[in-house]
């Protein structure tokens, strides 16, 4: 039977229509689809990769952060100067001091007078706290990401800060070998970027220790 609704009327009822659908299978069906597969095959992926201590949410392993302790110290402002914990495994220089509302890179370049500086200080700083001669010193361990929360560090600054990690908490070292081991996470689907050291896992290795 033939409409006798005008043409335009008609095309709206047509496009009305195809919202409501679309809207339902877009909106709606698709999201709650995607929702529930990744529930259900990348559980902690897709609930931020949290870690937990004591049943408590304290990191994700997706996001770097600093470990530090207060060196009872002052700068010019009055605000407490932060140095590296030696209880525990150091992450890489962060231009946002790791704030997840921060993120971002120094945007210096490589000549830059402050950023060659500030990694010549860096250097000097790992190589006081490893024990180690300048050049032993990996360029992450002075370089920051360009997120600023990059949580992996390479295996060659992780192996460098084993001896002194197990020195400050009296564990073997063969003991702190193995949770760096543990902690390494190979290239990605076996030939993309290079090895690295989640820290953050790492450090909640040892912190499980106790």
């Amino acid at each position: 039977m033939a409409s006798n609704l005008p043409g335009s009327v008609r095309q709206f009822g047509v496009a009305l229509r195809a919202l409501l659908v679309f809207t339902a299978v877009l909106g709606i069906v698709y999201p709650l689809v995607m929702t529930g597969a990744a529930q259900a095959l990348f559980h902690g992926n897709a609930n931020g990769s949290i870690v937990k201590i004591d049943g408590k949410d304290v990191a994700s392993d997706l996001i770097g952060q600093a470990y530090t302790m207060d060196s009872g110290k002052k700068d010019a402002d009055g605000k407490a100067i932060m140095v590296a914990d030696p209880k525990w495994f150091q992450t890489r220089p962060s231009a946002s001091a790791y704030d997840g509302a921060a993120s971002g890179g120094s945007n210096l370049g490589p000549n830059n007078a402050d950023l060659i500086a500030a990694i010549d200080e860096r250097r000097k700083a790992v190589a006081e706290l490893e024990g180690v001669d300048p050049s032993q010193v990996p360029p992450d361990a002075v370089t920051a990401s360009a997120s600023g929360l990059d949580p992996s560090i390479s295996p060659a600054y992780a192996a460098l800060q084993v001896n002194r990690v197990a020195r400050e908490r009296n564990l073997p070292v063969a003991t702190v070998q193995k949770l760096v081991e543990d902690a390494t996470q190979g290239r990605t689907l076996g030939f993309l970027g290079e090895p690295a050291v989640n820290v953050v896992k790492l450090n909640n290795a040892l912190a499980a220790l106790g």
